[in-house]
């Protein structure tokens, strides 16, 4: 378990990194969230979650970023959702409402929209075997796909049904939640470790298969799990 402060301190970590992916440190901490404790004793809880696996030091005289595991507790525990301004749902109706009776244009549409609102990677597929994905030039707004590596990891599986089709079904999908988020080592390889995918499973008389966002593990989860939970609702109320 971890302290009040310690998850107070996590929380304004990853706060501060999913604005700007630029290392933490305890004195801007102390400055900006004017905490009633010294930089020293700070530093000394950050040690102590780095040790429990929540931030990691890229270098010695560096701040702290989170980890994978930072992640999945923030989704777990502290996020706070978005709602979806009625505008924007109107208009993503608009934009896929000409060709709801064509699955697969309804979802090379629906992940144009998707990937505008989101400004990430928007993905779609059917269980045919069938793949459409939009956004990729967003990855390049993001510092972790600068990395030739990881944009090659990253487009690569995009590519390859079979890959993406495991991946995306890790989930359960049993009930308990709508969308589902896969952070770090919940996706292949070591160049996919900073990246995240916001998934979820639609099921439609027209077919079935997966709507998902990928981008790095610090995008917005508060706009974009809304926004991947809406598309799937849109697909099972107009693909019928």
């Amino acid at each position: 378990m971890l302290s009040d402060r310690q998850i107070k301190l996590l929380a304004y970590i990853i706060e501060e990194y999913m604005e700007s992916p630029k290392p933490v440190g305890s004195t801007y901490l102390v400055q900006k969230y004017n905490l009633d404790c010294s930089a020293a004793t700070v530093r000394n809880e950050m040690a102590e979650l780095i040790e429990r696996g929540f931030l990691e030091m890229l270098h010695t005289s560096s701040g702290r970023i989170p980890t994978p595991q930072a992640y999945k507790f923030f989704l777990q525990e502290l996020l706070q959702e978005d709602e979806i301004p009625v505008l924007q749902e109107v208009a993503i109706k608009q934009q896929v409402w000409s060709v709801r009776y064509e699955m697969h244009k309804l979802l090379k549409e629906l992940t144009a929209a998707l990937s505008d609102f989101t400004k990430q990677l928007s993905i779609a597929t059917m269980d045919e075997g069938f793949i459409t994905h939009s956004g990729s030039v967003y990855l390049l707004d993001e510092k972790e796909f600068w990395d030739i590596e990881v944009a090659k990891a990253a487009l690569d599986l995009v590519d390859r049904y079979e890959l993406l089709k495991q991946v995306l079904n890790k989930p359960p999908y049993d009930g308990s939640q709508e969308v589902y988020c896969l952070v770090g080592d919940d996706l292949p390889g070591q160049s996919l470790k900073q990246c995240s995918i916001a998934t979820t499973r639609y099921k439609a008389r027209s077919g079935s298969g997966h709507i998902a966002v990928l981008g790095p593990a610090r995008m917005s989860y508060e706009k974009i799990i809304p926004a991947v939970r809406y598309a799937k609702n849109l697909i099972e109320e107009l693909a019928q």
